[in-house]
C-alpha cells in the first residue's frame, strides 16, 4: 500500500486540509481534489474510483468528504481500513463536522494523520494510541521541568542572599568610608581598591540630606501607610508576573461584593428560605447504601408590622420524614392544623434575623426513593475497557439544573474516545476526571446515556460523582400562605427554595 495523501474536502472538491506523505505540489493535489467529485458517479454505491494513474478512497462525513488517494497497484482492503480509521479521527479533535471546525483544529488533525500513516505507508497503531501519541506526554519532560523550577527557585534564593550581602557591605562601607575621607592618600588607595566603597561614600549621602527630627501623628501615619502600599503594589505585580492570580482587595471592590450578595428584588418584608442537602451513596452493582435529605425552613422578617404572623404550611410529602419545630413554635397548633406559630402569640418575630422554624429529615435505604439514579458499567475489550453509563430521572416533579457527572478515568492514557453522547463532556486531564454536563434534567429529558472508550480496568472508573441544584425540593413541603395573628388577613410574603447536593456517589 502507498497512499499518495489524505484531505478533508467539500462536495464540491475544495481542499479544507491535506497532508501529502509523497513528494507532490499544491497544485497537483488541488487538481486531483477539484477532479475527485466529477468522478463519482452517484448511481453507484462505491467507496472508491479510478482513474489511469490514482485511485480515490473517500467517505461521506455530512456536508465533507474523508479521501485518501492512493496508487492503483495498492490493497483496496488495507485502504478501507486506514480510511475508517482516518474517519474515526476526525471527531476525536472535531465536534461539529463542518469548514469551520475542520480548518480550527487542521494541525492537530495533520499531526493526527502523521501518527498514521509514515513515507505512505500504514502504521499499526489504534486510536487510543494515536491520541496518547498527539499529547505528547513526557515523564522525562516533567522530571526536566521540575528541575528547571527548583534551580530557579534557588537562583532567586541566592540572588536575594547576594542582595542582603552588598547591602551590608555598603553599610560597612558607608561607615568607614566617612573617615577614609580623612586622609588624603589612603582614601585614594581604598577608594581605587574596589568600587562597591566608591559607591557608598558618594550615594549613602542622599537619603540623610532631610531627616524629619519630628514625627507628627498625622504626617507620619499618612507617609507610612502611602510607603507600605507602594511595596504592596511592587509585591503584587511581582506575583502576577510569576503568574499567580491575585484577588483583588475587599476594599476596593466592596459594591461588586454587594451585588453579589444582594437579595433578590422581590423580597417582601416577609422573606422564606425552603432548603434542602441531600447525601446519598449507591454501590455499583445496584442497592441504596445510604440516603440523607435534610431541610429547614427559614423566616425572616423585615417589618415590625408583620412581625405577629403565623405560616400555614402544605405538607404532600408521603416518605416517611422526621419533622422538628423550632422550641418557640406551638407544637401543638402545627400538629393539629399544620399552621407555624410562636407559643405566645403576643410575640413578635425577632426582625432582621434568619430564624429557623422548621426543619426535617429524611433516613432511606429504599431504592424507590432514589431522585436520579446512575447506571456505569465498564466492559473490558482488547484494547482497554469500553464503558457505558446512563443516568435516569426517578422524581418527575424535580427538574435538576447544571448536572454533572464525573467519572474518573485512568491517568497517563491519553483522553477516552467518545462514542453516543447526550448532552456535553469535558476531560481534565490534571485531575483524571471525565466530565459529563447536562444543562438540565427534569420530566421531558429523563434519561440520556454515554459511551466512551480508553484504556484501564473497570474498577478505574470508581467511584462516580453527581452534582446538581434544583429550585424545587425533594421533599412536598411548602408554605401556602402567611397570615396576621390577629384577625387571620394575609400577608404578602416571598419564598425562594432550593436543593444541593452533599454528597452524590456511586461506589
Amino acid at each position: 500500500m502507498v497512499l499518495l495523501a489524505a484531505a478533508v474536502c467539500t462536495k464540491a472538491g475544495k481542499a479544507i486540509v491535506s497532508r501529502q506523505f509523497v513528494e507532490m505540489t499544491r497544485t497537483r493535489i488541488e487538481g486531483l481534489l477539484a477532479a475527485f467529485p466529477k468522478l463519482m458517479n452517484t448511481g453507484k454505491q462505491h467507496t472508491f474510483v479510478e482513474t489511469e494513474s490514482v485511485r480515490y478512497v473517500y467517505q461521506p462525513l455530512e456536508k465533507l468528504y474523508m479521501v485518501l488517494i492512493t496508487t492503483k497497484n495498492s490493497n483496496i482492503l488495507e485502504d478501507l481500513e486506514t480510511l475508517r480509521l482516518f474517519s474515526r479521527v476526525i471527531p476525536e479533535y472535531c465536534r461539529v463536522l463542518e469548514e469551520s471546525e475542520i480548518s480550527e483544529h487542521c494541525f492537530d488533525l495533520i499531526f493526527a494523520f502523521d501518527e498514521i500513516v509514515a513515507l505512505g505507508y500504514r502504521e499499526n497503531v489504534n486510536l487510543a494510541q494515536i491520541r496518547t501519541f498527539t499529547e505528547m506526554d513526557s515523564h522525562e519532560e516533567k522530571v526536566f521541568r521540575a528541575v528547571r523550577e527548583t534551580q530557579e527557585r534557588e537562583a532567586k534564593a541566592e540572588m536575594r542572599r547576594k542582595a542582603k550581602e552588598l547591602q551590608q557591605a555598603r553599610r560597612d562601607a558607608e561607615r568607614s568610608g566617612k573617615k577614609v575621607i580623612g586622609f588624603g592618600s589612603t582614601g585614594m588607595s581604598s577608594v581605587s581598591s574596589g568600587s562597591i566603597i566608591t559607591d557608598t561614600i558618594v550615594e549613602p549621602e542622599k537619603p540623610k540630606i532631610a531627616p524629619a527630627p519630628v514625627r507628627p501623628s498625622g504626617s507620619s501615619k499618612a507617609l507610612k501607610l502611602g510607603a507600605r502600599g507602594k511595596e504592596v503594589d511592587n509585591f503584587v505585580d511581582k506575583l502576577k508576573s510569576e503568574g499567580e492570580n491575585i484577588m483583588p482587595a475587599a476594599g476596593k471592590r466592596g459594591s461588586d461584593a454587594s451585588k453579589v450578595l444582594a437579595p433578590p428584588v422581590n423580597v417582601e418584608s416577609v422573606h422564606l428560605r425552603v432548603e434542602e442537602k441531600i447525601s446519598l451513596t449507591c454501590g455499583r452493582d445496584g442497592g441504596l447504601q445510604n440516603m440523607e435529605v435534610l431541610g429547614m425552613i427559614t423566616l425572616r422578617v423585615t417589618d415590625d408590622k408583620s412581625g405577629r404572623i403565623r405560616m400555614v404550611m402544605i405538607n404532600n410529602d408521603n416518605k416517611g420524614l422526621q419533622l422538628q419545630t423550632h422550641p418557640n413554635v406551638d407544637k401543638k397548633l402545627f400538629t393539629a392544623d399544620s399552621v407555624i406559630g410562636l407559643k405566645n402569640p403576643e410575640k413578635s418575630f425577632p426582625l432582621n434575623n434568619d430564624v429557623g422554624v422548621l426543619k426535617w429529615r429524611l433516613q432511606t435505604t429504599d431504592e424507590a426513593l432514589i431522585p436520579l439514579t446512575i447506571n456505569c458499567w465498564p466492559s473490558e475489550s482488547g484494547s482497554g475497557c469500553d464503558v457505558n453509563i446512563e443516568y435516569e430521572l426517578q422524581e418527575d416533579s424535580l427538574e435538576l439544573n447544571d448536572v454533572v457527572i464525573s467519572i474518573p478515568v485512568p491517568s497517563g492514557v491519553g483522553a477516552p474516545v467518545i462514542g453516543d453522547l447526550d448532552g456535553e463532556y469535558k476531560h481534565d486531564s490534571r485531575r483524571n476526571v471525565l466530565e459529563w454536563c447536562l444543562p438540565v434534567i427534569d420530566g421531558n429529558n429523563k434519561s440520556g446515556s454515554l459511551e466512551f472508550s480508553i484504556a484501564g480496568q473497570p474498577n478505574d472508573f470508581f467511584p462516580v460523582h453527581v452534582s446538581f441544584v434544583s429550585k424545587r425540593n425533594y421533599c412536598d413541603i411548602q408554605v401556602a400562605k402567611v397570615t396576621h395573628v390577629d384577625g387571620d388577613n394575609p400577608v404578602r410574603f416571598s419564598s425562594e427554595t432550593s436543593l444541593v447536593v452533599d454528597k452524590y456517589e456511586i461506589l
